[in-house]
């Protein structure tokens, strides 16, 4: 089991140490809401020092340990859409199989070009991969 999404505590906790104290982000405004007994929304924005923006949003079932839907959308500091992430099922692309329904909207093109995401899944949290990612893709301004 994912201790992370034992409870809407636990995943808070997860997310804060995820972000807080972390070199590469200027600010964020993610935050864990619970919206049941057992249900949990994460929303909000991550500001990366390099100009950087993603966007998130996933609901979380705490008893079944997992993300039921999500939505990750990364912005250039002048407010580009540079790529998203999202479950729609395609099952139509051979190429999206392997990570079927997760996959990335890219340019060019991007609203109809996907690609598979073998790093999102549903079962773990996705936060530390997008946040390398995205890290990876800038360069930090002071």
């Amino acid at each position: 089991m994912v201790t992370e999404f034992g409870s809407s505590l636990d995943y808070n906790r997860f997310v804060y140490d995820l972000l807080n104290g972390r070199a590469t982000v200027a600010s964020h405004t993610v935050a864990v809401y619970s919206i049941g007994q057992t249900v949990g929304m994460v929303r909000g924005e991550i500001h990366f020092r390099s100009g950087h923006t993603l966007r998130v949003f996933e609901q979380v079932d705490f008893l079944a340990q997992r993300i039921v839907k999500y939505s990750y959308e990364v912005y250039d500091r002048d407010g580009t859409q540079l790529w998203w992430y999202d479950p729609m099922p395609h099952p139509h692309i051979p190429e999206l199989q392997s990570t079927h329904p997760h996959h990335k909207h890219a340019p060019p093109d991007i609203k109809h070009n996907r690609t598979p995401a073998p790093g999102i899944a549903f079962d773990r949290p996705n936060l530390p991969f997008l946040m390398a990612e995205v890290e990876s893709f800038g360069v930090e301004v002071e």
